[in-house]
């Protein structure tokens, strides 16, 4: 799978998936995944991305490629 895909018209590192789901810069990110899903909000296709938003914390994040539906595993 290749570590970098198009997000709503833009090539996407991990690193900076990782970020526009946070919302701010993370320490590490896992490669990009297909989600296996389609969003809620316009039916276009999921990536998630597993990061470290700092030394104590994991989280999966989820990104539609296609709008600005985003999510966590976050309760």
């Amino acid at each position: 799978m290749a570590d970098n895909r198009v997000v709503q018209g833009r090539m996407v590192t991990p690193k900076r998936l990782a970020a526009l789901i946070e919302g701010e810069d993370v320490m590490d990110a896992e490669p990009i995944e297909d989600a296996e899903r389609d969003c809620p909000d316009c039916g276009g296709n999921v990536i998630t991305v597993g990061y470290m938003p700092s030394a104590m914390e994991f989280v999966t994040g989820y990104k539609c490629q296609d709008c600005d539906w985003q999510d966590t595993n976050r309760d």
